[in-house]
């Protein structure tokens, strides 16, 4: 039975996401208690992987550009298959956090090449199979943290035996994602070799750079994780001030994650057919309008609309903004330019409960909400007036007649 270039990828990112992420929720703050480790100390072990995204999604794309998507991802392989191991031995905070950095490696150079070797395979249709990618890596998300908690409340008597299984578990899936790694396609054999030798990574990094389209779809991506991360950290706290129940606060946010992971392949095959730029636009000013009605939702019907709007829209732009960024980038830089937008969202995603805590803590939990807002409509009318607006102005210009 063949089973497509594809397919393969996107089973590949569903079980590394999924090691990823079991390796960290629920069991890393946890974890962390075990040893001893206060409020601060989860805090900061668990930004490592965020710090390691933005260091190095970047040059992780853009040694895919130079040696090739599939060594890239080979690499990623080793340490999906290697870092869960190293668990069961940490005796300290000092080497959990030496852990959680090798670990995070993974996902930074996993993440972007694979997004642009999606980018290499399909030209046409970008936008959907982009979304159908996603949505894989999403289901990992959302189902490592059911079976880590599964195993870890099963063994909530011995922790230490629990946090073995988790890792374990958190192995296996390692493992199989590097033996995967063998099957994945290698785009490069099959484009014909350029006559033009790659520019100089100085210049192609600059040129990048340099082009507001690819950097302004990048500030939208990380304005849309900056909402994110200030949803999934204070939405509990405002749901509880709303008389919310520990279980209809997991509907929600759940409900928002499932709605993503359904939504990115029927926005992405819009983008498709109806345009990249204007979708992006809407999606932002949305989800900006959704994130200051969590401000004055005080019920859970109401909050889990929103909960499900916001996936809608955040989905709408996400969907968009990635094969955006392709269709700009120049061919042979596509790895560069999803290396940048990967460390921008982690920029963005690391800022959002960072800066909703200091308006929360200033303001009140709701005016967070309301900071969200503000960031999302501001950069939403940036890139409209810098890419939406002049897109639409040369569209309306009528072909001189060359007769």
């Amino acid at each position: 039975m063949h089973i497509s270039p594809f397919k393969i990828l996107c089973g590949v990112g569903l079980l590394a996401i999924f090691s990823s992420t079991i390796s960290k929720s629920p069991a890393l703050p946890l974890f962390v208690s075990h040893l001893g480790g206060g409020p601060a100390a989860v805090g900061l072990i668990a930004s490592i992987s965020a710090v390691t995204g933005i260091l190095f999604s970047f040059p992780a794309g853009l040694l895919s550009d130079r040696i090739g998507r599939k060594r890239m991802l080979f690499f990623s392989a080793i340490i999906f298959a290697t870092a869960p191991f190293l668990y069961p031995a940490v005796q300290e905070l000092w080497q959990l956090a030496l852990v959680r950095f090798y670990h995070g490696l993974a996902t930074a150079i996993f993440v972007p090449v694979a997004m642009a070797m999606v980018s290499d395979l399909f030209r046409e249709g970008r936008g959907e199979k982009m979304g159908w990618f996603s949505s894989a890596t999403l289901l990992g998300r959302f189902m490592a943290p059911v079976l880590g908690g599964a195993a870890l409340g099963f063994y909530a008597q011995d922790q230490e035996t629990g946090f073995r299984l988790v890792y374990l578990v958190c192995g296996i899936a390692g493992l199989v994602v590097f033996f995967s790694s063998f099957l994945l396609a290698d785009p490069s054999q099959d484009t014909p070799a350029s006559p033009e030798p790659l520019p100089n990574w100085r210049e192609g990094t600059r040129e990048l750079f340099a082009n507001r389209g690819i950097m302004m779809t990048c500030g939208v991506q990380a304005a849309i994780l900056f909402a994110y991360g200030i949803f999934e950290t204070f939405l509990p706290a405002r749901a509880l001030l709303a008389g919310l129940n520990p279980y209809q606060i997991g509907l929600c946010l759940s409900s928002q994650v499932i709605t993503i992971a359904l939504a990115k392949p029927v926005m992405g095959r819009f983008s498709d057919r109806h345009g990249r730029p204007q979708q992006v636009f809407a999606g932002a000013m949305a989800t900006g309008a959704c994130a200051a009605l969590f401000s004055i939702a005080d019920s859970f019907v109401t909050l889990l609309a929103l909960s499900i709007f916001l996936g809608l829209t955040i989905s709408m732009v996400t969907s968009a903004s990635a094969a955006h960024i392709a269709d700009l980038s120049k061919a042979g830089s596509q790895g560069s330019a999803m290396g940048i937008l990967g460390s921008i969202m982690d920029m963005g995603h690391s800022l959002g409960p960072l800066m909703g805590g200091l308006i929360a803590a200033s303001l009140g939990l709701p005016a967070s909400f309301l900071g969200a807002c503000a960031v999302l409509s501001a950069t939403g009318l940036l890139f409209f007036i810098s890419q939406v607006k002049p897109a639409a102005e040369n569209s309306a210009i009528p072909p001189k007649n060359t007769r």
